[in-house]
């Protein structure tokens, strides 16, 4: 069993993943939304970026910024549409999480119509060097997912630490009414949130696109990673899901290489059920008794 092989690639899943994950949280703590429509963004991402090196440049800084972009104009659709006309209404989670799916049915459908179903694959925005650290190759997509995905997601939790509209975030996260008591505003809040959630969307699609096509349908298994990620870790702390992904990274990476990539998603729903049994609220979530009062 090649132990450097399997441990790169867990390493590259959990930075990757762990990206959205952290999106996620960050989305349910600040907002209370869990945002289904995460999956179309993450396609919708794809394309854009894709859109940028046939038309623009294939320059990675170019192409990488075109998915975070498109990511964070995605955020914005679904604030615009999920969150800013119910915040306020009864049983605004349960309708949240039905607005936000039926925007990624109906925005999948219109990326399909769009583009139509064939894959689309973007250039190597990392270029095509190899490494190789003892005994172990390491490729130029490989370094370049984990450096890239690392230093974006280090800079937006340093900026949530530091700038004014940062520090509103985290307010909000920590008690979303005492918040608003203070003059924090819900909405405009809630807009530089999901553009940030949306960008790191963005980023998450670029950095898989290495080694996955673009397609409609794209978003969906990411998505379904990235909620479970988040579960995993305990929706609402960043700690957790960055915990949690590299667990999954590693159990994705251990069944791929000795069972199958198709036994993945079995694997990894099983390891969720027994972290969920043992911690009912994930490896770091705490009970939000602000948002269930």
């Amino acid at each position: 069993m090649d132990f450097g092989f399997i441990v790169t690639n867990a390493i590259v899943l959990a930075c990757i993943y762990g990206t959205l994950a952290i999106g996620l949280s960050i989305t349910w703590s600040s907002v209370g939304l869990i945002n289904l429509a995460y999956g179309f963004i993450f396609a919708l991402s794809g394309y854009g970026a894709w859109l940028a090196a046939q038309y623009v440049s294939t320059s990675g800084i170019v192409v990488l910024g075109a998915g975070v972009l498109t990511g964070a104009l995605g955020g914005l659709l679904v604030c615009a549409l999920a969150f800013i006309p119910i915040h306020d209404k009864p049983n605004f989670t349960v309708r949240g999480l039905i607005a936000t799916l039926a925007i990624s049915l109906i925005g999948t459908q219109a990326l399909l119509w769009f583009f139509g179903p064939r894959a689309k694959n973007l250039p190597e925005i990392f270029g095509f060097w190899k490494i190789n650290v003892a005994g172990v190759v390491l490729t130029s997509d490989k370094v370049g997912n984990v450096v890239v995905s690392i230093a974006v997601v280090t800079a937006v939790l340093l900026w949530m630490r530091s700038s004014r509209r940062g520090l509103e975030i985290r307010a909000m996260m920590m008690n979303p009414h005492a918040a608003s008591i203070v003059g924090i505003g819900v909405r405009k809040t809630g807009f530089y949130v999901m553009a940030i959630t949306g960008g790191l969307a963005g980023l998450a699609a670029v950095l898989l696109s290495q080694t996955y096509y673009i397609s409609p349908f794209g978003g969906l298994a990411p998505m379904i990673k990235g909620v479970s990620i988040a579960l995993c870790g305990g929706l609402g702390s960043v700690r957790g899901a960055v915990i949690a992904a590299i667990i999954l990274g590693f159990n994705e990476a251990l069944t791929s290489r000795l069972l199958g990539g198709q036994y993945v998603l079995i694997t990894q729903f099983a390891l969720i059920i027994v972290i969920l049994l043992i911690r009912p609220r994930g490896i770091a979530g705490m009970l939000d008794r602000a948002r269930e009062a």
